[in-house]
């Protein structure tokens, strides 16, 4: 089952949503460093750190 995550920018400190599956690298929205990148069938986190999953 495909879960949102709540990540925390370990550069700026910002706060976001990211989809647990994600096919695309994802970057923060504040800072622009990159926070996630594919790999398989879960995202792997590269600069941030989970603060909650959501349902």
């Amino acid at each position: 089952m495909s879960k949102f995550l709540k990540v925390k920018c370990n550069e700026c400190g910002n706060e976001q949503n990211i989809f647990g599956n994600s096919t695309n690298t994802v970057n923060c929205l504040v800072c622009g460093v990159v926070l996630a990148k594919p790999s398989g069938s879960r995202t792997k986190l590269v600069a941030a750190k989970v603060v909650k999953v959501l349902s």
